[in-house]
Order: structure tokens, then sequence, then C-alpha cells
């Protein structure tokens, strides 16, 4: 059986591991909207192709991101989406184009958040992210090469939730509304948190 999963949940909130365990586990498609519109930058919609916004800097808009996002979906045998969507007209048009078997909101608390962000380190030469506090590495001349990226100091991250909150708790409330919302106490250890989204999709 193929499945057709949501994960919903902030930055840091472990949507990206999680995501990739299910893709794994299942055998279905890990569509994130950024490897999408990479894959796709190409297409043409009535809009314009994704690389025309992508190579001026500017965000790819609502109807082309969802043109996109519709056109994996439909490749993928089963589908674990991670990203997407990321505000309500995001939401309604998935609502109108699928029926998920499963939506999951990995509920994290703000301040765990922010030490989870803060505390990634990513090492410039393979691009393999580490944790000060979690995964941190035994290779002494890796540890020493870490680097904190913009996007990980505390200010940008205080932020990004911000942004975060304002664009897709309404998308929470959309599911929450429609009676599809599971939620799941993601500052649990990974693999516990994994055991409870699977009981929730094989539910």
């Amino acid at each position: 059986m193929s499945h057709r999963i949501l994960l919903l949940g902030a930055p840091g909130a472990g949507k990206g591991t999680q995501s990739k365990r299910l893709a794994a586990e299942y055998g279905i498609d890990h569509v994130t909207t950024g490897d999408a519109l990479r894959a796709n930058k190409e297409m043409e919609t009535e809009y314009g192709t994704p690389k025309s916004f992508m190579d001026a800097g500017e965000l790819v808009p609502d109807p082309v991101v969802n043109e996109i996002v519709q056109a994996a979906l439909d490749d993928a045998d089963g589908f674990v989406l991670d990203g997407y969507p990321r505000n309500l007209d995001q939401a309604e048009y998935l609502s109108s184009i699928t029926d998920l078997d499963a939506v999951i909101f990995l509920d994290v608390d703000e301040d765990v958040l922010v030490d989870r962000l803060t505390g990634r380190r990513m090492d410039p030469e393979t691009g393999d992210i580490y944790h000060v506090e979690f995964n941190w590495p035994d290779d002494e001349a890796v540890q020493e090469r870490l680097v904190q990226r913009e996007d990980d100091e505390e200010d940008t991250v205080r932020d990004r939730l911000e942004v975060y909150r304002e664009n897709t708790e309404p998308v929470i409330e959309h599911f929450r509304d429609r009676g599809d919302l599971v939620e799941i106490d993601g500052e649990a250890a990974p693999d516990e948190v994994f055991d409870r989204i699977a009981d929730v999709v094989e539910g």
C-alpha cells in the first residue's frame, strides 16, 4: 500500500529527519518544495518557469509552486510531503488535488526549537550537519572546521520562527478543522517520534 503523508512542524521540529526515515521505511517519495522546484525548474507554467524567479532571487509564487508540487505528487507512488504547504492558499490547493492518509504535526516548544537550530554546525567541506549537544563529531579535524550558518544564528532563528507562525499556523488550523490533524510530541527521542508517526500512518 502506498501512503500519502503530510508532515507539518516548525523549522527544527525534525521534519526532514523523520521524512527521510518514512520514505525509506515505506518505499515512498520524500517530496520537498525545494527539491521539486529544482527538479522542475524549466517547467512552463502560465506564470513562467520556476527558474525565472529563482534566477532573479525572487520567491516563486504560489500558483507556480502548486503546479510543481502537483507534478511531483502525480509522479509519486506514495509520498511524504515536507515543507509544503507553507500557507493557507497552498493548504487549500493541496486538499483539492489529493486525499492524504495522514496529516501529522510535530509539536515542539519554541525554546527547544531555538536550542536545536542555534546548536547546529555545518562542515563546509562535506555539507554534513552536526549539533553541539546531540550529534558532535569524534574527529577533531572535523570539529575544528565546523561553522554556524547565518540561518542558525539566534536572531535569524527567531525571525524564521515568527514568519513560520504567521504563515503556517493557519495551515495547521485548516487541517485541524477538517479533523485530519494528528499532533505528536516532537520533543521525544527521534526513534520514539518515528514509532508514533508509524502508528498513525499504519493505523
